[in-house]
């Protein structure tokens, strides 16, 4: 089965590395807001032994073609089309993924849980959670200025989550590149904040939820810590010395987070 049009997606270890065994585990990685696949690259070196699938999120990077930006729920349905290719008629994947992508990710798996093995999420965006539980207003994103402008908006964001060296640190063709982003953040983001998408305490499979130590921020412990309590059996792990960016500053602490994530999914006495 093909992965779907327009998607942009990278299959480890490449056709001319020594292959794997195919009963080797199967991981999907998903990336969080104004990322691309590549970002996990580090991490992916650190699971030589393990079959993984990234892929740059529709409107991202090299899947910003065919069929325009989408809103959370046509990137649900992209990573399902995504994890049904990859799975073929071979066991589920496990499926990790960061930030936005692990909204992605939970809510791909509630809606066709045969897929899946187990999931992880690091620090997803939940702002219907609001800081304690459920709120009695609209949904919000603490930090995040929605604006008409694109470019705007990506400048702000990634000012925001890479600090204003880096971002005036780009060259320009890099500069560009992020900027082109822009239709595919605002339209993701405004999704986010209008309704919730699901209710992540259906989950009935293992799942594992991560977040930062003491860099990473109060919204994100307080949704930690109410996954934990709301959603059965699953269980959190720490990157303590990682902020929100865990996958690109902290690879090694990152790839034992997915490994985790394996692990819970792995067959009994396997």
């Amino acid at each position: 089965m093909p992965f779907p049009p327009g998607l942009h997606v990278v299959t480890y270890p490449f056709p001319s590395d020594t292959p794997l065994d195919p009963g080797a585990p199967l991981v999907v990685l998903v990336h969080g807001t104004l990322d691309r696949a590549n970002s996990f690259r580090r991490t992916i070196m650190r699971l030589p032994d393990v079959r993984v699938v990234a892929y740059d999120r529709r409107g991202y990077q090299g899947s910003r073609g065919e069929g325009g930006p989408v809103d959370v729920e046509g990137h649900i349905e992209d990573l399902r089309g995504v994890v049904r290719a990859a799975v073929g008629d071979g066991a589920p994947a496990t499926v990790v993924g960061h930030s936005l992508g692990g909204v992605v990710t939970m809510g791909a798996a509630l809606a066709e849980p045969d897929l899946f093995a187990s999931i992880a999420a690091y620090e997803p965006p939940m702002p219907w959670l609001g800081s304690e539980g459920r709120p009695d207003g609209p949904p919000s994103l603490p930090g995040v200025t929605m604006v008409d402008d694109p470019d705007a908006m990506v400048e702000n964001f990634f000012r925001r989550q890479a600090g204003d060296s880096t971002w005036e640190g780009l060259a320009d063709a890099a500069r560009a590149d992020r900027l082109a982003d822009g239709p595919a953040l605002m339209t993701e983001l405004r999704s986010l904040r209008s309704t919730e998408p699901f209710d992540v305490t259906e989950l009935a499979m293992p799942a594992l939820f991560g977040v930062g130590g003491v860099r990473s921020e109060p919204r994100h412990q307080a949704a930690h810590e109410w996954l934990l309590e709301h959603v059965p059996g699953s269980e959190g792990m720490v990157i303590e010395a990682a902020g929100h960016g865990a996958h690109l500053t902290h690879p090694d602490a990152f790839a034992l987070f997915v490994r985790r994530a394996i692990e819970r999914g792995a067959p009994a006495g396997a």
